[in-house]
């Protein structure tokens, strides 16, 4: 990239919660592209990990790990009005964060909902209380107590986060190719709105709506018997592993799986399988590795996008879903990770003795991640980025192809956030997604759309017979592995 262009001068202060990769790799794209001096900028983290990695940058590096009891006196000196604070931390609850931003009046930005330690795992809760359903519930409850107020850009990573924009750019594309009216020209107005969004993928025929990512990044040092090893946090990883399988629930789904459960509160847009994500395969295809088993792990976007999709009729007694998208992820990591996953399992889901986070010995690969819209007139459409590891080092340091999609995306999050300083809390879906996408494009490879005629009915029933629904490929069912 031969200019850094300067996105927003910012006079307040930062302060980054954590030090893993994502706060490693965004420290030098914040340094560019937002006007911040480095002795205003202090990361707040729980041990020494990344020290030596952003000392180059002269910020304020303070080991003071936050809990319960804690984290207000240990942010109070640091946080005020017109301040930001970065929360890329792990179990450090965002909720708490969130609020205490609010009362300080400070903008704030994380990447998932985090809780506090035991929030994902914690045998005394139920499935469902360790699900992002109920985490997002408790978000948009606490948006509901707070009202307007500084941004709180919740849940703005690669996925979730980047994938919300991924898909209204995907709409869009789709209804052009189609010859249907979107609402919307290169510069144009767009659809209104959350009805406006929603109603075009009701009338493209959107039936699912698949975070297809395939992880292809190999290292000069193989997986160890006792390791797990990941492109990004394997704590993160392991944690989101170890939660319900979840997805959100489409108007057109015929059979409800076997180890489904509904949620008895809030909006009802997703549902949930009594086992691990990291224990639940799903069909799925991508544009340079095509069709592929991956795992479908919790996420925030599944969420969120088949609520901001939903099209609702309201009659004189009650409102009914007439229209929803089936929402979900399916992510096969690098293959080291997904024998990582498989030990972890083994071990019946207690984490291994040690653990390795890939960069420098990472030699080939890419991380290709983006959104495949299917069950419309065309079949199936990915939108997305096809980042390599070696694109990923010249674009910035301190960066693998997957988290420099995640950093990127904090980064346009963080800019979007200081540019719109008094929206309250606030979901990806229900932000400017061009102004996004024009902060993230530099970063992130190439940005392909593809169609594909694959359906999770290709090649099936050759060599067993099988139970599958053949009227309509994109059944979950026929999904689900």
């Amino acid at each position: 990239m031969a200019e850094h262009p300067l996105h927003v001068s910012f006079s307040g202060r930062l302060v980054i919660i954590g030090c893993g990769s994502i706060a490693q790799g965004v420290l030098p794209l914040i340094m560019r592209h937002i006007g911040i001096a480095p002795e205003r900028v202090t990361i707040v983290t729980a041990d020494e990990t990344g020290h030596r990695e952003t000392a180059a940058y002269g910020v304020r590096f303070m080991v003071a790990p936050l809990k319960r009891e804690n984290f207000r006196s240990i942010l109070e000196p640091l946080l005020g009005a017109g301040d930001f604070l970065l929360n890329l931390s792990v179990d450090v609850a965002s909720l708490a964060l969130i609020r205490y931003a609010h009362e300080r009046g400070a903008l704030y930005l994380d990447t998932c909902i985090e809780p506090w330690p035991g929030g994902y795992t914690n045998p005394d809760l139920s499935p469902a209380q360790r699900t992002n359903y109920a985490l997002r519930e408790s978000a948009m409850e606490l948006r509901r107590q707070l009202g307007k107020g500084p941004t709180a850009v919740i849940t703005h990573g690669a996925n979730p986060g980047l994938v919300s924009h991924f898909v209204k750019q995907a709409l869009l594309n789709l209804a052009v190719d189609i010859g249907m009216e979107s609402g919307a020209d290169a510069e144009g107005p767009l659809p209104r709105g959350r009805e406006g969004w929603a109603r075009l993928a009701q009338r493209l025929g959107v039936k699912v709506i698949h975070i297809a990512e395939r992880d292809t990044q190999v290292a000069s040092a193989p997986k160890r018997m006792g390791e797990f090893v990941n492109t990004w946090s394997v704590d993160g990883f392991v944690a989101e592993g170890c939660q319900p399988a979840e997805l959100g629930w489409g108007t057109h789904e015929k059979t409800f799986p076997a180890r489904g459960m509904r949620h008895d509160s809030g909006r009802g847009s997703a549902i949930y399988l009594t086992q691990p994500g990291a224990a639940t395969r799903v069909r799925t295809w991508t544009p340079n590795a095509g069709e592929f088993h991956g795992f479908l792990i919790t996420h925030g976007e599944s969420v969120s996008i088949s609520d901001y999709l939903t099209v609702r009729a309201r009659d004189a007694r009650e409102e009914q879903v007439i229209y929803r998208p089936t929402v979900h992820y399916a992510y096969h990591p690098c293959d080291d990770a997904v024998l990582s996953v498989h030990e972890l399992a083994g071990r019946n889901w207690r984490m291994q003795e040690s653990k390795r986070i890939l960069n420098l010995e990472i030699m080939d690969g890419i991380d290709e991640l983006g959104v495949l819209l299917a069950g419309h007139g065309r079949n199936a459409y990915w939108f997305g980025s096809q980042l390599s590891i070696q694109e990923a080092r010249q674009l910035a340091p301190h960066n693998t192809a997957t988290s420099l999609q995640v950093c990127v995306a904090v980064l346009a999050g963080m800019v979007w956030a200081m540019e719109n300083p008094d929206c309250g809390v606030i979901e990806p879906d229900e932000m400017d997604f061009r102004r996004n996408m024009e902060i993230c494009r530099p970063y992130l490879g190439p940005v392909v759309g593809r169609y594909s005629d694959w359906t999770p009915l290709s090649g099936r029933g050759t060599l067993f017979q099988e139970d599958l629904d053949r009227s309509d490929p994109w059944q979950f069912k026929n999904v689900l592995v």
